[in-house]
């Protein structure tokens, strides 16, 4: 008995996360029986009190605090689970000594009073540290709510802040000689380094070294992506199923060589001695600035790459070469930004300088923005195209984001609002490549589908690496997060919420019940597959049952199996499901009037199972619908219909309608085959040929023998009728086809007729259809007077 791979994934899975659940629950447990100093904690909530009600602390010192605060936080709420388990058994015990006598009612037995007092003091003693951990807690949590809400409000101010607008013209002298000062400073501190006689011993002692790292690196920064690119083209022109794997990670060489030219350019800068204290921010950030020039260089060639095989983003050919031009300029944007950030906090420049300097790398940014998001939204979607894929409307939407954000960033700046400009154009810049990326890092994942599978291109619509890329987007929220505003703090908090649980019920869930259930849950889903898996290949098949029989076994053991494995899981989880009766009892209504239909099939479904009126392979008749049965599942029943069309049939169905099996219990049947003969045949002679006829065909069976029956004398036709009973009713339309083409034969050889309907059709009007007028009926004689009364009415009268 075999797993298999996908069995072996999911035991491998399971027991992965026993080992990350057996893991946390020992930590937690080494934390808990760690003492908690509430001395020390009080001083610092004390301090932490004082100064958010001070509010004069700055932004990074109430950081600080605050990360002080979220680590005491921790200890709280993994106190408050300490001797749960202890506490839990004692609450039970008091609990089956039944409840405490009211007053004035009789006195409970003096041994039952001691015990419920013993049990009472044990509880209150072993409940008041995780009492103290809950208030801890408590305090903890809303002082970094208060740090939280005083930190926003100072960043939404300075959002808000409205200054002096940097087209004002008086503001750009100030602007220019900031910007000399800085340049002389830098030009100054260099003069007074190379005439230095340390700087010069340090620089002539070191100058192998330094030539050695600035070849290196000047060579590695001018020729190591042509290197890279030219192997990547080679790698490209191969077919096989893989090379966009080797191809993409041969690509990223093109970042990763001359990234590595500029880290040994900076060492020869280090080592040489020449760097001063206000030169070391720019030498310290240049391998930075020049990475992500590299990285916004190497992703725009390849979301906008001249091969449909490669580009993620599809346009038209001089529609990428320019958004490839875009992408480079957005990205050396983005670095004189942070060149100009740098020089404004090491010279000190205060913000109406800094807006100034930066509304030229704005506009530029600006212009390129809304051009690169013209040229994604070039081409509307179309609703009405439903094979238009995903990629494609999100692309026409970002295009229309990013020319709206073009728009409105740089006139914000301008009007005076330099924060909120520059925090709402450079996030969206670098949101821009995050979202390349992940286009990239999908496209990556469908390569190594293709590799591991040998799937082409055409056929990458499995499961798991559409899977694995909408992980790659839920992965890529907190980064996103990150680019628009949100603080580290903001994301930790999130996972400090998750940490402390939820309230469902009386019950709090903590991620380690959530964890559990999900373990454990696991391990009964996998053990009730294998066996099941191993009753299928090895046991079953050995039996006398069915095949319906076989499917009904292992349907009941697999939702057995997987109701126990989820009420165990429940119950490892320690989840109380008791304050969700109420929610059940009320969904019940819910069920009855909404579900009624799903219900019924569910339920109509496991007497399918039980009853067994059909199975799998029968050939049944219901609600008008023909075919054999291909699946019964406790919902519906799947027909496949001799069209090879597939019915869904609801179960209900089954058990209320009419249906008709015509292969239940054995497959024998009956084919009536009717024959007509023209009037004045020997019906004798033709009752004799279809009894050869019936009892040659290799079908028919011998016992009961097959009958041939002269039903009457029809309109056209003499009737007759073969009847037989087959050994295979599957095989009956091909028996009738046979038999009417044996019939055939045989009565062109004998020479009987085989009529067909003849009617006469006699004209009212015959003249209308020649075109000539119509004759002139001739006059009728007048008709003689009647006799008189008492004459004679005819000559025969009077000769009587």
């Amino acid at each position: 008995m075999t797993l298999g791979a996908a069995g072996l994934w999911r035991f491998l899975l399971a027991l992965a996360l026993c080992v990350l659940v057996f893991a946390g629950s020992v930590l937690a447990q080494d934390t808990a029986g760690d003492a908690i100093d509430y001395t020390a904690w009080d001083r610092v909530a004390g301090r932490a009190e004082k100064t958010v009600e001070a509010g004069g602390a700055s932004d990074d010192a109430l950081e600080a605090l605050r990360s002080q605060i979220a680590q005491w936080r921790d200890q709280f709420l993994t106190a408050e689970g300490q001797n749960k388990d202890r506490i839990d058994t004692l609450r039970a015990q008091i609990g089956a000594l039944g409840p405490a006598p009211a007053e004035g009612e009789p006195a409970e037995a003096a041994d039952v009073a001691q015990r419920r007092t013993e049990l009472e003091e044990q509880l209150n003693r072993l409940s008041a540290p995780v009492v103290a951990a809950e208030e801890a807690y408590t305090r903890a949590d809303g002082l970094i709510r208060e740090i939280d809400s005083l930190i926003r409000e100072r960043r939404t101010d300075r959002l808000l802040h409205l200054g002096p607008s940097p087209l004002n013209p008086t503001l750009w002298p100030k602007a220019f000689q900031a910007v000399a000062g800085s340049a002389e400073n830098l030009a100054r501190e260099m003069r007074e380094a190379v005439s230095s006689r340390a700087e010069q011993r340090e620089l002539l002692s070191n100058l192998p070294l330094v030539g050695i790292f600035l070849a290196l690196g000047v060579v590695l920064l001018a020729r190591g992506r042509i290197w890279i690119s030219r192997l990547v083209t080679i790698l490209r022109e191969r077919t096989r199923p893989g090379t966009g794997v080797w191809s993409f990670l041969v690509s990223l060489g093109e970042v990763a060589v001359p990234m590595l030219g500029l880290v040994l350019l900076v060492a020869a800068l280090q080592s040489s001695g020449m760097v001063g204290v206000r030169a070391a921010p720019y030498v310290d950030n240049l391998a930075g600035w020049g990475t992500l020039i590299l990285l916004v260089w190497w992703l725009g060639d390849q979301v906008f790459a001249s091969s449909d095989r490669v580009a993620t983003i599809k346009l038209e050919g001089w529609r990428r070469t320019e958004a490839r031009v875009d992408v480079l300029v957005l990205g050396l944007c983005l670095v004189a930004h942070n060149i100009l950030t740098t020089m404004a906090s090491v010279d000190g420049y205060t913000d109406t300088i800094t807006y100034v300097l930066d509304l030229p790398i704005l506009a530029a940014a600006g212009v390129t923005l809304f051009r690169l998001g013209q040229l994604l939204s070039a081409r509307p979607p179309d609703e009405e195209d439903t094979g238009q894929s995903f990629i494609q409307r999100l692309t026409w939407f970002v295009g229309r984001a990013a020319m709206v954000v073009a728009i409105v960033g740089p006139l914000m700046v301008a009007v005076g609002y330099g924060a909120a400009g520059t925090a709402l154009i450079y996030p969206a810049i670098s949101s821009l490549l995050l979202i390349g990326l992940l286009t990239l890092l999908q496209r990556f994942t469908f390569d190594i589908y293709e590799l591991v599978t040998g799937r082409t291109e055409a056929d990458q619509g499995g499961l798991i690496p559409v899977l694995v890329s909408f992980a790659l987007a839920i992965a890529s929220v907190p980064l996103f997060a990150l680019l628009w505003g949100a603080r580290e703090a903001d994301l930790t908090e999130v996972w400090a919420r998750f940490r402390e649980g939820y309230t469902l019920g009386d019950a709090r869930i903590s991620p380690t019940d959530f964890l559990t259930f999900i373990v454990v849950f696991a391990i009964g889903y996998i053990a009730t597959r294998v066996v099941q898996g191993a009753l299928r290949s090895s046991v079953l098949p050995k039996t006398r049952i069915d095949t319906g029989g076989q499917t009904a076994i292992l349907s009941g053991i697999g939702y057995v199996g997987v109701f126990l494995a989820g009420l165990v899981a429940i119950t490892s989880a320690g989840i109380d499901l008791t304050a969700l009766g109420y929610v059940a009892g009320a969904l019940s209504v819910g069920i009855g009037f909404g579900l009624q239909n799903i219900v019924s099939n569910f339920v109509s479904g496991i007497i399918l199972l039980i009853e067994r009126p059909i199975s799998k392979g029968d050939w049944i008749e219901v609600g008008g619908e023909m075919g054999y049965v291909r699946d019964i599942s406790v919902r519906s029943t799947r027909i496949e219909t001799f069209d090879r069309t597939d019915v869904i049939v609801p179960n209900s169905d089954f058990i209320s309608g009419k249906v008709t099996n015509y292969t239940r219990g054995n497959t024998i049947g009956r084919v009536i085959v009717a024959v007509g003969v023209a009037y004045g045949t020997d019906t004798k002679r033709v009752e004799e040929i279809l009894n050869e006829i019936a009892n040659s065909h290799p079908m028919v069976l011998a016992n009961p023998p097959p009958t041939v029956y002269f039903r009457g004398f029809g309109a056209s036709s003499l009737d007759f009728e073969i009847r037989a009973i087959l050994r295979d009713v599957n095989w009956v339309l091909a028996v009738h086809s046979d038999m009417n083409h044996s019939v055939a034969q045989k009565f062109a050889e004998e020479g009987i007729e085989i009529p067909f309907p003849q009617q006469d059709l006699w004209l009212r009007n015959p003249e209308a259809l020649s075109g000539r007028p119509a004759p002139v009926p001739t006059p009728a004689p007048p008709r003689p007077e009647a006799p008189k009364s008492g004459a004679p009415d005819s000559p025969e009268d009077d000769a009587d």
